[in-house]
């Protein structure tokens, strides 16, 4: 389990936990697995999803937790623009949203993965590295040139790896290598080696 995110984040009080980070899941069915493997109690962690694109009640509550809790966040994005984009969201708003406030916004938050790296580094399988459309290759090269992109080399330096391979992958390619890969394996090896942008 889990509890759906209020929209009456304000009224919250008293936000208390022994949580040693936030993991922030694209995906709600990385959440879920997850949920079903309680990750959380072998890494004291709080898991929250939007279920993809960030909600308002979903970012101000991240931005409370971490105000509240000074505990970091590491987010689990798909290896695409597209994850990139959503990451951006939680960091630094919403383009369509332009009266963003502060309260809506997450600056520190940490890459853990998916990573275009992580495709050789973890030898995942042709079959799960998709193609680029061009579409995608435009929006990464587009990004290349964003703040919270340039600002960060080991960003850039990602992104470059997806615009030159042309190569993507979703989170869901980790269970190529069995369901409970990602919970068993990929995540606890991460968090090990602190390895995170």
């Amino acid at each position: 389990g889990g509890k759906a995110i209020p929209p009456y984040i304000d009224k919250i009080e008293d936000i208390t936990s022994d949580a040693e980070f936030v993991l922030l899941v694209e995906k709600e069915a990385a959440y879920m697995r997850l949920a079903e493997d309680r990750f959380y109690h072998r890494y004291p962690c709080i898991v929250i999803t939007a279920k993809g694109q960030p909600d308002v009640a979903t970012r101000m509550f991240l931005s409370r937790l971490t105000s509240e809790l000074q505990i970091p966040v590491l987010c689990l994005v798909d290896a695409d623009p597209y994850g990139l984009k959503i990451l951006s969201v939680y960091m630094s708003g919403s383009k369509n949203m332009s009266y963003d406030s502060a309260s809506l916004t997450t600056p520190d938050i940490k890459w853990l993965g998916l990573r275009p790296s992580d495709l050789d580094k973890y030898d995942l399988p042709e079959q799960c590295r998709l193609d680029m459309t061009e579409n995608d290759i435009k929006t990464g090269k587009e990004l290349l040139k964003e703040d919270f992109i340039a600002k960060n080399p080991e960003w850039t330096k990602e992104l470059e790896i997806m615009v030159k391979t042309k190569k993507k992958a979703e989170i869901q390619a980790l269970s190529s290598f069995g369901f409970q890969y990602i919970t068993e394996e990929y995540l606890p090896r991460k968090i090990k080696e602190g390895d995170w942008l």
